[in-house]
């Protein structure tokens, strides 16, 4: 039975090599979290969405999601980029980190991905919002790393899993813990749907898929025993 699965930019790296270990196809769509939870809402049709656990829990709470079905995947950490042979810069901190987006001639993050929601809140928090706008690159989804491997901007701010997918650039680290202590990353069943899908979820958040996904920059998440 083929299964339509919904899912964040976060964990495509790691679906793209899991979901052939699955037995049965699976027609999977990607995009930002809240560019896909807004489709779901309008109608978009699907048997399995990976998504912030937020977002799940708004789709369950509308009824779309099936109640019960929320299965925690992995938890996803921000980190910056740079190209190959520049420096690293000190993101050790929160006042380092905070000093180096302010040194940065030019950054670039995303307008609907959960990271790019994140970034926009914590500059926000630190007070320098208004002078990381004024060198940003905001795209409207998709990879941040590529600018940046092109040479069109320094820094690079997404989920490490998604920097990971992109060649030509160098992953500096995660953000402060201080600063972003992980997003949690949550699959959940279309109402509806068939129990292939509930299947699907638990292989996804079993010891097979785990390696997968810590080798694509997230962590699983251990199942309720």
């Amino acid at each position: 039975m083929s299964l339509r699965l919904l899912s964040t930019l976060a964990v495509q790296g790691a679906l793209q090599e899991i979901l052939p270990a699955w037995p049965h196809p699976v027609q999977a769509a990607f995009a930002p979290t809240k560019q896909l939870q807004e489709q779901i809402a309008a109608g978009e049709p699907g048997d399995a969405a990976i998504l912030t656990d937020a977002a799940i829990d708004a789709l369950i709470a509308s009824g779309i999601i099936a109640a019960g079905s929320r299965v925690d995947l992995v938890r996803s950490f921000i980190g910056i980029a740079v190209r190959p042979g520049t420096p690293h810069p000190d993101i050790a901190t929160p006042a380092a980190f905070t000093q180096t987006l302010l040194d940065a001639k030019s950054i670039v993050f995303s307008a609907a991905g959960a990271s790019g929601l994140f970034f926009a809140g914590l500059i926000e928090r630190l007070g320098i919002a208004a002078a990381v706008r004024a060198k940003a690159t905001i795209i409207p989804a998709g990879f941040t790393g590529e600018p940046v491997a092109r040479g069109e901007a320094d820094i690079a701010v997404q989920q490490i899993s998604e920097l990971m997918t992109v060649p030509g650039i160098e992953i500096v680290g995660r953000l402060p813990e201080a600063l972003h202590a992980g997003a949690i990353f949550s699959g959940g069943v279309f109402a509806g749907a068939p129990p292939a899908a509930a299947d699907f979820l638990r292989f996804l958040a079993s010891d097979a898929s785990a390696a997968v996904f810590r080798r694509h920059g997230v962590e699983p998440i251990a199942p309720a025993r």
